[in-house]
């Protein structure tokens, strides 16, 4: 059961707030539907619920808040809006990076774009879908963790009447095997059709919370939709035979040539504009909303008694024929023509198989695992899910195989400097902007395509991410380093040949000299990043490194006096009492003069920095990982 208990958002400036004091419950096993117009506070509350929204009040999942529900995904599923994922990742690199995040299996991505129709289709970018392909990718996201709760925020808006009803039927085979369904909607009609439990928001309170039957006694009213070239003399004729046969009928003008007449029905419309020679384009038996939602008040109400008011009524009304069939698939009655695969609309779309859309499969899969390995197999997907890392990859070493034989064809240029491709006048290597750009984009994807918001309930800034982030930037920062060495030195060789490629003496000091910036600069790119919620940020702390804060610190340290700290290995082993090889402690001291020089420093001091932002910025974070 999904209980929430007195939302209210924060106003801002001198506005009221878009919820107040909101309460309801949506009942497990039934269909529940957040009625209200556009303003009336239908996202927030949703947005509240996921702890999306500053506000007050709580939400409980079954008895807990989302904060302390230890498998987010395994408890609610969330669509809001399209789906939030980078625009060049393919529907399968997309499911699949959530499933690591959800600690499901890779194989529930299949499993899930088999139940939403998109199987053949699983290759496509999220760019480039359709709509309703859109939609249907939503769906499998929220249904990965086998959830018992569905929040979804106007799910049939724009959509066909085929494709809402195979949305909805989808939705009521959920509730149907046990869960708990709430979804959004501006339109009566569609809430009367497809829900159990109606409850109406207006100005951000609550006006009702009726069961459908009560609703649509109250809220709807049938009417008769005609469409006539002579709609002013047809509704004058009409008005003019019930005043003098004293029946209440009432007729609305919509504009143009369309009218709905209330309290009458199609044959006795018909036999009026037959007698009187109207010719009719259309007349069909529909329900309208008669009112409203500010009319309604939390009391039982009763039928209206008198007309309707003059409001106009939906401006597009489902055909006589469409509508029942409409209503018919969306409460459950097999309809074998809403099946995943006939209902693409996009003609470019290979068509699946035929078959009758499976169930939502709450209990076809095992439970979500805990593992610590988890966020590191969602950044490895994440990482690899995207064409931006091949290219930033292969753009590194060709600007750095380029500048490498160009500095070493003057001879002056130091032979650590070409090999790293890093000429005096740049602040940094290729490969160190190229780890710090990739860095940056780890954290800057997060925010731009918030693909774990909804399942997390808020932008994951808990402690797993961050180092599966920083361990992932590391091994990436490494592996650059070394693909960029041994690419410049091959090209070296090819171009001038090998003896002009002497081995330094003090490799193991310049290897981790090389190896401690870039993957410094990989760690400053994500730090930045996650701190300023955004990549350009991440990238602007890898240049303000050697730009802003090394110069100074040279300065600094240029006058001041120094103390050697030669003899440290030794002292290192006394004090451990552990022997390790010689080799080691060239390392060492080569980590220490990387530390000891002044953009080492400014590197440190500015990692130091960004990590302490992070965990101030983070400390009321709820999320769980």
């Amino acid at each position: 059961m999904l209980q929430a208990i007195g939302l209210t958002s924060t106003p801002r400036r001198d506005l009221p707030p878009a919820v107040d004091d909101l309460t309801f419950e949506a009942r497990p096993g039934a269909v529940t539907a957040l009625l209200g117009p556009a303003g009336a506070g239908k996202t927030t509350a949703l947005r509240l619920m996921l702890q999306l929204e500053p506000g007050r009040g709580v939400t409980y999942f079954r008895g807990r808040p989302l904060h302390r529900v230890a498998n987010p995904a395994r408890e609610v599923g969330v669509l809001l809006g399209d789906v939030p994922g980078h625009p060049s990742r393919t529907l399968r690199s997309q499911l699949r990076m959530l499933c690591a995040a959800a600690g499901v299996p890779g194989t529930r991505a299949d499993e899930m774009l088999r139940v939403v129709g998109l199987t053949g289709v699983h290759d496509q970018r999220i760019g480039t879908l359709s709509l309703g392909m859109d939609r249907r990718l939503g769906l499998a996201a929220a249904l990965l963790g086998d959830p018992h709760t569905l929040l979804l925020d106007e799910p049939a808006a724009g959509l066909s009447v085929r494709e809402s009803a195979w949305l909805h039927e989808l939705l009521r085979t959920h509730a149907d095997e046990g869960g708990t369904v709430l979804f959004t909607t501006s339109d009566p009609k569609d809430a009367a059709r497809n829900a159990d439990r109606v409850v109406t928001l207006d100005g951000g309170r609550l006006a009702a919370d009726q069961d459908v039957t009560e609703f649509a006694r109250t809220r709807l009213r049938p009417r008769v939709a005609v469409r006539t070239p002579h709609a002013a003399r047809l509704a004058a004729v009409l008005t003019q035979e019930s005043r003098a046969a004293r029946r209440p009928v009432v007729v609305v003008t919509e504009g143009g040539n369309r009218l709905s007449v209330y309290g009458s029905d199609c044959a006795t419309v018909g036999e009026t504009a037959f007698r009187n020679g109207v010719l009719l384009h259309r007349l069909a038996d529909e329900t309208g909303d008669t009112r409203p939602s500010s009319d309604i008040r939390r009391a039982t109400p009763q039928p209206p008694a008198g007309p309707p008011p003059t409001a106009v009524p939906p401006a597009a009304p489902p055909s006589s024929t469409a509508a029942p069939a409409a209503e018919t698939a969306a409460h459950g009655t097999p309809a074998t023509a809403l099946t995943p695969a006939t209902a693409l609309t996009p003609a470019t779309a290979p068509a699946p198989a035929a078959v009758p859309a499976p169930p939502a499969g709450r209990r076809a899969h095992r439970a979500p695992y805990r593992s610590p390995l988890r966020p590191l197999r969602y950044e490895i997907r994440r990482l690899l899910g995207v064409p931006s890392t091949p290219l930033v990859v292969a753009g590194v070493v060709l600007v750095s195989v380029a500048l490498a034989v160009l500095l070493a064809r003057g001879g002056r240029t130091p032979v650590p400097a070409v090999l790293a491709g890093w000429p005096g006048i740049s602040p940094l290597p290729p490969a160190a902007l190229g780890a710090g750009l990739l860095g940056a984009f780890s954290f800057g994807e997060e925010y731009r395509y918030p693909a774990l918001t909804t399942g997390r309930g808020a932008v994951p800034r808990r402690l797993g991410l961050l180092l599966a982030k920083l361990a992932v930037a590391a091994a990436v920062g490494a592996a650059l380093a070394v693909l960029v060495v041994v690419a410049d030195l091959e090209a070296l060789r090819l171009v001038y040949g090998g003896e002009l490629i002497p081995v330094p003496r003090n490799w193991p000091a310049l290897c981790a000299n090389w190896c401690g910036l870039v993957i410094g600069c990989a760690w400053a790119g994500v730090l930045g990043a996650g701190v300023f919620r955004a990549a350009a940020a991440g990238v602007a702390a890898v240049l303000a490194v050697p730009v802003v804060f090394a110069p100074p610190l040279q300065r600094l340290l240029a006058g001041a006096p120094r103390r050697s700290v030669a003899g440290l290995p030794a002292r290192l082993r006394e004090f451990v009492g552990f022997e390790w090889s010689s080799a080691a402690d060239r390392w060492l001291m080569g980590a220490l003069r990387v530390l000891g020089q002044p953009v080492g420093v400014a590197l440190t001091l500015t990692l130091t920095v960004l990590l302490c932002a992070y965990v101030f910025t983070g400390r009321h974070s709820r999320a769980r990982w």
